[in-house]
C-alpha cells in the first residue's frame, strides 16, 4: 500500500515541477501577449492600486458574505458523496483506477468553470466592461477551488483553509523564485493544518497579497478589456488563469489526499 502511495506522490511532485516550470502556451505567447504589449505603456499610473483594491474588495465580499451564495451554485452534498464512495473504494482496495476515480469530479467541474470564465470575460470584454467582472471572475476561482477541495475530502471554510486557498492562489499565479518560495509556503502549511498544529494565519494579509497577484499580472488585461470589441482578449485571459489556478489546485489538494492516506497507512 505504502509502495502505491509513495509512486503516486513522486507522480503528483513531477506534474508539479512541471507546473512550476511551464511557460505560456504558444498562443498566448504568439497572439495576445503582442496584443499586451502594445496598449502596456498606455496604462493609467494609478490602476495597479486600483485593482488592488478591487480584488481585495471582491475577496472580502467573498468570503465575509458571498461564500453561502457560492454554495448556491454547485452540488455540495453531491459532490461529499462522490468523494465518500471514491475513498471507500480506495479504503477496500488501493488500486491506481480507485485513486483516479478521487479525479473525475473536481477535473469535471474546473473544465465547467475555465469555460463558463471565458464565455463571461469574452462578453463583458466586448461589451466594454473590465473593473465590474473582476467579483465574478473572482467568485468562480473561489468556486472552483472551493469543489476540488471537497473532492478529496478537505473543507474550505475554516480560516486556516481560507489562508491556504489565497496561498494556492498566489503560488499559481506568479513564476520564477518567487513562486518556488510560495509553493513551498503551500506546502508547509497544508503539513501544519492536516497533522493538527494551529498555525498562526493571517487570512486578511493573504487575502491583500493574493489581490496583488492578481492585479499584477492582469494589469494590462483588465485596462483592454475595459475597451469594447478589444475586450474580447479578457475572456482570453480569464480563461487562461483560471486554468492555471485549477489545475495547481488539483495537484495540491491531491497531494494532501495521498499524504494523509500515507500517515494512515
Amino acid at each position: 500500500m505504502k509502495k502505491l502511495l509513495e509512486e503516486q506522490i513522486k507522480e503528483v511532485e513531477k506534474k508539479e515541477e512541471h507546473f512550476l516550470q511551464a511557460k505560456d502556451d504558444s498562443y498566448f505567447k504568439t497572439k495576445i501577449n503582442p496584443l499586451l504589449e502594445k496598449v502596456r505603456d498606455k496604462i493609467p499610473d494609478n490602476l495597479k492600486e486600483t485593482l488592488d483594491k478591487a480584488f481585495f474588495k471582491a475577496f472580502e465580499l467573498i468570503y465575509d458574505k458571498g461564500i453561502d451564495v457560492i454554495e448556491k451554485t454547485y452540488n455540495k452534498d453531491r459532490l461529499r458523496v462522490d468523494y465518500d464512495i471514491n475513498n471507500h473504494a480506495v479504503n477496500r482496495k488501493l488500486t491506481k483506477k480507485h485513486l483516479k476515480e478521487l479525479d473525475k469530479p473536481s477535473l469535471s467541474s474546473s473544465r465547467f468553470n475555465s469555460t463558463f470564465s471565458a464565455v463571461e470575460g469574452g462578453i463583458l470584454g466586448i461589451l466594454g466592461i473590465g473593473l465590474p467582472d473582476i467579483p465574478v471572475f473572482l467568485a468562480l476561482i473561489i468556486k472552483s477551488v472551493n469543489e476540488i477541495s471537497i473532492s478529496y475530502g478537505f473543507p474550505y471554510d475554516t480560516e486556516k483553509e481560507k489562508a491556504y486557498i489565497c496561498l494556492l492562489i498566489q503560488a499559481a499565479l506568479l513564476q520564477g523564485k518567487k513562486q518556488e518560495e510560495l509553493n513551498l509556503r503551500v506546502d508547509q502549511l497544508a503539513g501544519q493544518i492536516d497533522s493538527g498544529a494551529l498555525p498562526s494565519v493571517d487570512v486578511k494579509k493573504e487575502m491583500k497579497a493574493a489581490s496583488s497577484c492578481f492585479s499584477e499580472v492582469l494589469l494590462t488585461a483588465k485596462f483592454i478589456q475595459g475597451t469594447p470589441l478589444i475586450g474580447v482578449v479578457g475572456g482570453i485571459v480569464n480563461h487562461s488563469y483560471i486554468n492555471r489556478i485549477t489545475a495547481y489546485s488539483r495537484l495540491k489538494y491531491k497531494k494532501r489526499y495521498l499524504q494523509k492516506r500515507m500517515k494512515e497507512a
